[in-house]
């Protein structure tokens, strides 16, 4: 590129077109520095947007600037300061652009020919660059991000339906003659002609000094900026969320929003830049205005991450680069536990020295291009960036676990009193990352971004290197973990997870469909296999084996967290334990084994596994397997802490030995260890879903035995969430087992009235013909006796036919009398015990409708009647556990705090953000799932839920607001230690 020196006056004032996107002032922020430094050198310049023109005229007072109002993009459509709808961001694009798009193209090649513009500038409107193309008129786009790359991401979210937007944006690009690049940027595809320019920033009108006096601040006073563009209403700031003596300005109140005393509203048009520099730190988001402007003037931001905001890791990067950022967990920005992240942002050093002066340095290079001078650029092709940037906008959102974890700095603020963490405290994931792999050989598979899977391999580098980390009570474990396995062999490792029960629970038996979200949280299962002779034993096990007089297989566990559930951390027995004689003992033989040590019951989750293995596919183990259990999913919460240790043992296994077990049928495989071996008569979905299930998709289901239908992605604008009742859940309990066997005699009562009623029909003269059935009544009723799962029968047909047959009670004596036996192959009737009848049979028949219907109004369109009939179904299901017996105080309660949150909002004239709650899997207790818009009000009133509760109950729920890919979808990882 040619030097200031080199540079000549251009030869007449130019005329420019300035194309600027409506999303967010940072955009218009940049576009004003260059247009302020193409106006100096005596150039017209007309502004085509929709932002509101007093953002330009209050900056650049020139009768050679215009602005013209015209909309034709629309930006990223948000839902809240924190939420992007990624679907209605398509259809306003779509609206916007795409329909009108004729029109579009037309009106504009005639505004550019009437302007006689001489070069059309786009940051970063797509059409414009096909128009200027189409007159011979070259154009320039500035900018970080290209809206190709931000909806690929949305298209992959909200349906594929909406795919030829990016495409037609990309092709729009691709007819730009050159894009100048600013830092931060991400994946740009279709540009072929790129020249990298300096920040773009504003500057500073005001010293630190001034800007405190005008606001009555100490000049040594601690001040916050909090800039998150306008702020939503419901924002109450409170005084406690700031350290004491600190203050804090508000950019972009409004009007009616109240301020603590130690916060102070700043007025409209305050100059942000000035703020900025009188500032201590910034409390905001991450867009290009004020990353760019922190860098500039090196002031440290702590960010709150936004969902679907595509742009941000590239900046995040950029600051992060110059030690300039921290983020705060989502949760905490919401509750005001703001403190510690405050005093860690005091500590960082911010270090950007780079050149800020990209204003304009763009300026003179769009005079260069309009006057047809060629500018030096890198060169780059388009397809495959288009791909590459389509998969890589879509990891970017899909990594889990970003907005739950707790940094390492700040755990360990908590507990160093009087000492402010500093520096060396934090550890990123990249930097963790790389302490493992120096570690580690990762052989076979893919962490997919998975930040809990990163912190298990982290924990076996520590065992590796005999880091132990651990409190007093984790000792026993984390010592025996670290002589498990022979660190110079290959280590298998699955990852399961658990599940949230959106809608079906206990009808999964009965043979309903089903939808079941995987959870964030997850079991990781590292397992290796050695021969006997050169298996690492524990002192026990070797003293055991020296008795026997021969070197056996053994099969050695550690379940990490043991010291959170009265559970013995370690376990170890010889594979011949499982053997009789020649043959697998049987499921019965094994239940009493495990049973032995109540301490020790736990371990027919994983050790049933390897018996299930041999006794339905004949696998014959000849070594020894050493396994390590790591569960982050909570037992006793109802979300499938026992399926997610059951899929994850076996994957591992499986990978361990080479089998080839496709996920269903690893599903099938691990329900038999919960109903045989651990003795739950649980159904068939948790499994199903923690093998088969996507990310941020319901895992539709029909039970019968277990038929996936497909997945059905969560539509954006809405949101599940679970809360734990705190109420210890299992699916081995009484009440459980006996609706299930109150559901499984409801069936056998229709079967035999539907058999009598045929029976009546046959030995008639003439044909029974009641209001029941017509002409095709008897192969109905046929098709009753024979019917196999209870979720086949109608509610029509149940009500109509055989709701009166129904008692509402029956002793077991009496039923075993009259009936038999119940057909349940996983519970036995109790002679002396009652059982509830008529509930549990009439629940399963009408869940079914209710999951069907549900199912069917996910796909229609984002409208709160919409959620409030999705809401409305989940209330139903609530109350029909309840009359199963299935209820409990605490998930009524969260259930009501729900309904009094809903209608509150309703009452008071607003939009309800919930919507709907119910008791999920087998109940009495565990778990409550909840539904919502997917915004910030939402996570507000979850919070505040959750705080009712606790002020109600004592206990705070543990809150599940994530998804994660199912083992299936994972696969394995084959890992090695490197060697020295």
């Amino acid at each position: 590129m040619a030097t200031s020196a080199d540079r000549s006056p251009p030869p007449r004032s130019l005329v420019f077109a300035f194309y600027l996107t409506g999303h967010g002032f940072g955009h218009a922020t940049r576009a004003i520095e260059v247009v302020r430094h193409l106006i100096a050198a005596g150039h017209e310049v007309h502004v085509a947007t929709a932002v509101p023109e007093f953002v330009f005229t209050s900056e650049v007072r020139s009768p050679r600037l215009r602005i013209r109002r015209v909309l034709l993009d629309c930006g990223a459509v948000q839902a809240d300061a924190l939420t992007v709808d990624p679907l209605a961001t398509l259809e306003k694009y779509r609206e916007a652009a795409v329909v009108p798009r004729e029109a579009i193209l037309r009106d504009e090649a005639e505004w550019l020919s009437s302007i006689k513009a001489d070069l059309v500038v786009s940051d970063v409107v797509p059409v414009v660059c096909r128009v200027a193309a189409d007159l011979g008129i070259p154009s320039v786009c500035i900018g970080n991000f290209s809206w190709d790359f931000i909806y690929a991401e949305y298209i992959m979210e909200a349906g594929y339906h909406h795919r030829s937007i990016v495409w037609q944006i990309a092709e729009d690009y691709s007819h730009c003659d050159v894009l100048l690049r600013l830092p931060g940027y991400g994946p740009m595809p279709a540009f072929r002609n790129v020249i990298d320019v300096p920040l773009v920033v504003r500057g500073l009108r005001k010293s630190r000094s001034e800007v405190r006096k005008e606001l009555g601040i100490e000049e040594n006073a601690k001040v916050l900026v909090f800039n998150f563009g306008g702020q939503p209403a419901g924002w109450k700031l409170k005084q406690e969320w700031l350290p004491d003596g600190w203050t804090c300005l508000v950019c972009g109140a409004s009007d009616s929003q109240d301020v603590p005393p130690n916060f102070i509203k700043l007025a409209k048009d305050a100059y942000t830049p000035d703020v900025m520099a009188a500032s201590d730190c910034m409390l905001g988001k991450i867009g290009y205005g004020n990353a760019s402007e922190a860098l500039a003037y090196k002031l440290p931001f702590v960010f709150v991450r936004r969902d679907y905001f595509n742009e941000e890791p590239f900046l995040r990067n950029l600051l992060e680069r110059y030690q300039n950022s921290i983020e705060m967990i989502r949760r905490d920005f919401l509750t005001g536990h703001w403190k510690p992240y405050l005093l860690r942002a005091l500590t960082l050093q911010p270090c950007y020295d780079g050149p800020k002066n990209g204003g304009e340095v763009a300026a003179q290079i769009l005079q260069d291009t309009a006057v047809g001078k060629k500018c030096v650029s890198d060169q780059f092709s388009g397809a495959r960036r288009l791909q590459d940037a389509i998969v890589s906008g879509y990891q970017l959102q899909r990594a889990p676990g970003r907005d739950v974890g707790v940094p390492d700095w700040y755990s360990l603020s908590e507990t160093e009193t009087g000492i402010g963490p500093t520096s060396k405290n934090v550890e990123t994931n990249e930097s963790a990352a790389s302490r493992c792999f120096e570690d580690f050989e990762v052989l076979h598979g893919d962490l997919q971004g998975l930040t809990d899977t990163m912190e298990f391999l982290k924990s076996l580098s520590e065992l590796n290197r005999n880091d132990l980390k651990s409190s007093e009570k984790q000792h026993r474990e984390r010592t025996a973990a670290s002589v498990l396995f022979d660190w110079e062999n290959e280590i298998y490792i699955a990852r399961a997870p658990g599940r949230l029960d959106v809608m079906g629970g206990i009808a999964d038996y009965s043979g309903s469909l089903v939808l079941q979200m995987p959870l964030r949280e997850a079991c990781h299962v590292a397992v290796q296999r050695n021969h006997p002779s050169k298996q690492k034993l524990w002192k026990h096990t070797q003293a055991r084996q020296l008795e026997s007089a021969g070197l056996v297989p053994v099969v050695q566990i550690v379940s990490f967290g043991s010291e959170l559930s009265n559970r013995a951390p370690t376990f170890d027995m010889d594979l011949s334990d499982l053997m009789d004689g020649d043959k697998p003992i049987s499921y019965e033989k094994a239940r009493e084994f495990f049973s032995q040590d109540p301490s020790q019951k736990w371990a027919s989750y994983v050790a049933g596994t390897i018996l299930v293995l041999m006794s339905e596919l004949g696998v014959q183990f000849t070594d020894s397997m050493s396994i390590l259990v790591s569960s982050a999913v909570p037992e006793g919460k109802g979300v499938s802490s026992s399926a997610s240790v059951e899929v994850a043992t076996m994957s591992a296994i499986a990978a361990a030995h080479g089998l080839n077990i496709n996920p269903r049928d690893l599903a099938l495989l691990c329900q038999k260890v919960e109903n045989r071996v651990v003795g739950a008569p649980c159904g068939v979905m948790d499994q199903m879903t923690s093998a088969c299930g996507e990310a941020n998709k319901l895992l539709a289901m029909v039970c019968q035995p277990a038929e996936v239908k497909e997945m059905v992605s969560i539509p954006t604008h809405m949101q599940f969430w679970g809360l734990d009742s705190g109420i210890r859940h299992s699916v081995g309990g009484g009440d459980y087992g006996s609706v299930r066997v109150g559901t499984f005699m409801g069936r056998k009562m229709i079967k035999c009235a539907a058999s009598g009623l045929v029976s009546e029909s046959l030995s008639s003269e003439a044909p029974v013909q009641t209001c029941c059935y017509k002409e095709n009544g008897m192969d109905v009723l046929k098709s009753e006796a024979e019917l196999e799962y209870l979720c086949n029968l109608p509610p029509h047909r149940y009500e109509a036919v055989y709701a009166k047959e129904i008692p509402e009670v029956i002793s077991g004596n009496a039923f075993l009398e009259k009936y038999g036996d119940h057909n349940d192959t996983v519970t036995i009737i109790d002679p002396k015990r009652s059982y509830s009848v008529k509930a549990s049979t009439r629940h399963p028949v009408y869940e079914n409708f209710r999951v069907e219907t549900f199912k069917t109004l996910l796909a229609a369109g984002n409208t709160d009647e919409q959620l409030s009939a999705l809401g409305e179904l989940m209330y139903q299901c609530h109350y029909s556990y309840s009359a199963c017996g299935l209820g409990s105080d605490g998930t009524d309660r969260l259930v009501n705090l729900v309904q009094e949150m809903q209608h509150r909002k309703t009452s008071e004239g607003g939009s309800p953000s919930l919507f709907g709650a119910k008791i999920t899997g087998g109940g009495s207790g565990g778990t409550v799932c909840v539904i919502g818009k997917n915004c910030a009000r939402s996570s507000e009133e979850i919070i505040e839920i959750q705080q009712r509760y606790k002020a109600a109950t004592g206990y705070l729920p543990i809150l599940f607001d994530g998804s994660s890919p199912g083992a299936g979808k994972f696969g394995y990882l084959k890992i090695r230690r490197r060697c020295p």
